[in-house]
């Protein structure tokens, strides 16, 4: 049992206001509306109100946001965020705060937006790192994206056909999820999508990739294994997942996962590829669900 497992954003010291060069921000590292993605706040003109409504100096327009949510204060040379009674909570690195110190690298979670705090210290690179990020992770589950996967998926097939090597391919797909969304609400199913991530990459060797491939989806890519042994990765990640209590806000929650899983053939291309391990997936689920095909 993994019950006490939860993941978590290790922040860094805490800053100062006005050090170096750069004024202090913060920055949309996650949402759906990617238009949004990198836009940068300064918190150098005052205190910064965060909300759905328009009076907002960042407008989160989204059902899950309280009109005025939260604001971000300046006191004695730190910067505050404080919840303002909103409905569903502030969160910072995944915990719910009241009136929070924020310190370099935290995250700020309010509705489905996530917003990264980069002190004026060195601001530049802070935020082309942040950026640089934001185009390879996922960043709400803090695994790899689609993008990267694709990537790294045509070197590993280069590399597996010239060699002559044995590839194969995880597609792992939460059950239900949409039920777990109805019945504990979006945040929740946030929640449960990261941990789940989480927990499958703790698994993994360091040469596999897990990516985030869409929505409560999840590729991963294992070099030099056979369908023998990636059906068994597979099968172990199951289980885990099948064992661990998910919670959250005091609320226990079941989940269970498919797995499809597939060998590389020499004659196919990465699409054919994907696209076997995603019929195996659908598979999986057609047989009953909590399950690997092939098993």
């Amino acid at each position: 049992m993994h019950g006490d497992i939860k993941t978590r954003v290790s922040p860094y010291p805490d800053v100062r206001i006005k050090t170096g060069t750069g004024q202090d921000c913060l920055v949309i590292i996650y949402t759906v509306n990617s238009r949004e993605l990198g836009k940068r706040f300064s918190l150098a003109s005052g205190p910064v109100n965060l909300g759905r409504g328009a009076d907002n100096t960042i407008i989160l327009d989204n059902d899950a946001v309280s009109r005025r949510h939260a604001i971000v204060e300046a006191r004695n040379g730190k910067y505050f965020l404080v919840d303002m009674n909103s409905t569903n909570g502030t969160y910072v690195n995944d915990e719910i705060v009241h009136d929070h110190a924020l310190r370099r690298g935290d995250q700020i979670k309010i509705g489905d937006t996530i917003l990264k705090f980069l002190s004026g210290t060195d601001l530049e690179s802070q935020y082309h790192e942040t950026i640089y990020r934001m185009t390879i992770m996922d960043g709400l589950t803090s695994v790899h994206n689609k993008r990267y996967l694709m990537e790294q998926l045509e070197r590993e097939h280069s590399r597996a056909t010239r060699h002559r090597r044995p590839l194969t391919m995880v597609m792992l797909d939460i059950d239900y999820f949409k039920e777990v969304n109805d019945i504990f609400g979006h945040l929740a199913g946030d929640q449960v999508l990261k941990e789940v991530a989480q927990l499958a990459k703790s698994r993994l060797r360091p040469d596999d990739v897990i990516a985030r491939y869409g929505g409560e989806e999840f590729a991963i890519v294992l070099p030099e294994t056979k369908l023998d042994g990636g059906i068994l990765i597979a099968d172990q990640l199951r289980q885990m997942i099948a064992d661990e209590v998910f919670a959250f806000e005091d609320e226990e929650i079941q989940v269970t996962v498919s797995c499809g899983v597939s060998e590389l053939a020499a004659e196919w291309r990465c699409h054919d590829f994907v696209k076997d391990a995603d019929r195996n997936l659908y598979e999986a689920k057609r047989l009953g669900r909590n399950r690997v095909y092939p098993s």
